[in-house]
């Protein structure tokens, strides 16, 4: 055990979060998102939710301040009358963390896909709230 490290982070994503540089990108993926079959790396965190993990992760991951946003949401799909609740949410964790912070990079949904392939690495939750996925771009520790 260490101290000060949140409980919901497992080792293999502590190692992650530490191998990542500047400008590399991890995504928190929903129970729906196909993570295993587009992670490079993938990180299990089966019985957790998207925003307990945002925040835990962001209590060690700095935002990347050179761009204009360091967190990507994959965009409602056009014609779906769905609005996410989450999204609030994770802006209310976010602004905790980084009170600069002013809005989300909204991504169309196969895009979306195409830059999880590239990602860093994958964390799958088991969330079930709809287009609660999120790419998190990493900055500096200065």
């Amino acid at each position: 055990m260490l101290k000060n490290i949140p409980t919901i982070l497992p080792p293999e994503l502590l190692k992650i979060l530490m191998e990542m540089g500047h400008g590399d990108e991890i995504v928190i993926a929903d129970g729906n998102f196909p993570a295993a079959s587009h992670a490079q790396k993938l990180v299990r965190c089966d019985g957790h939710n998207t925003s307990p993990l945002l925040d835990a992760i962001l209590q060690l991951l700095p935002l990347d301040t050179f761009v204009k946003h360091p967190i990507a949401l994959m965009a409602v799909v056009s014609g779906d009358k769905y609005s996410p609740d989450i999204w609030p949410s994770y802006k209310k964790v976010v602004q905790k963390h980084d009170p600069h912070f002013t809005d989300f990079e909204m991504m169309e949904r196969h895009a979306f896909y195409e830059r999880t392939r590239k990602a860093y690495a994958i964390v799958a939750t088991s969330e079930m709230a709809r287009y609660a996925n999120l790419i998190l771009k990493k900055g500096l520790v200065s």
